[in-house]
């Protein structure tokens, strides 16, 4: 009979296997948003970059309001043929829908939007009133 404070290094190996898996695992990116985004803010807007690869820019709808940003889309389904078997199928299909939230209010009126080369790149304003202004304090 074995008692719990008995050493077996056994034990300890496997909890070190899995405690480094564990770990491993948090280096890895867990998003499963789509479409991924990137987003660069400087003091006077935001430009958002999304990867569609495959999207038809004409079917997308982009909407902004407030500080929240609505990408739509889809992208196109690789159709089944006759005598051929998929072996992995990876890549993202059918209808998207993604909101995101931005760390200020944008003017609705001034977005503008471009795709290229499966890249959607869209520009928000901040509003004039909301754009931080440098003070100068005067010596007296």
């Amino acid at each position: 009979m074995r008692f719990w404070n008995e050493y077996d290094p056994r034990r300890f190996r496997d909890l070190r296997r899995e405690m480094d898996r564990v770990f491993a695992d948090l280096d890895r990116p867990r998003s499963t948003a789509f479409p991924p985004v990137n987003i660069h803010a400087d003091e006077n807007g935001l430009e958002v970059t999304a990867e569609i690869p495959g999207a038809d820019p004409s079917v997308l709808e982009i909407s902004a309001l407030h500080d929240s940003l609505t990408i739509r889309g889809e992208l196109p389904t690789m159709a089944d043929e006759e005598g051929h078997t998929w072996h992995r199928r990876e890549r993202r299909s059918g209808p998207f829908s993604r909101t995101i939230q931005l760390p200020y209010q944008i003017d609705a009126g001034s977005v503008d939007a471009s795709c290229r080369d499966g890249v959607l790149r869209i520009s928000l304003k901040r509003p004039e009133q909301d754009i931080p202004r440098r003070i100068e304090v005067k010596a007296s």
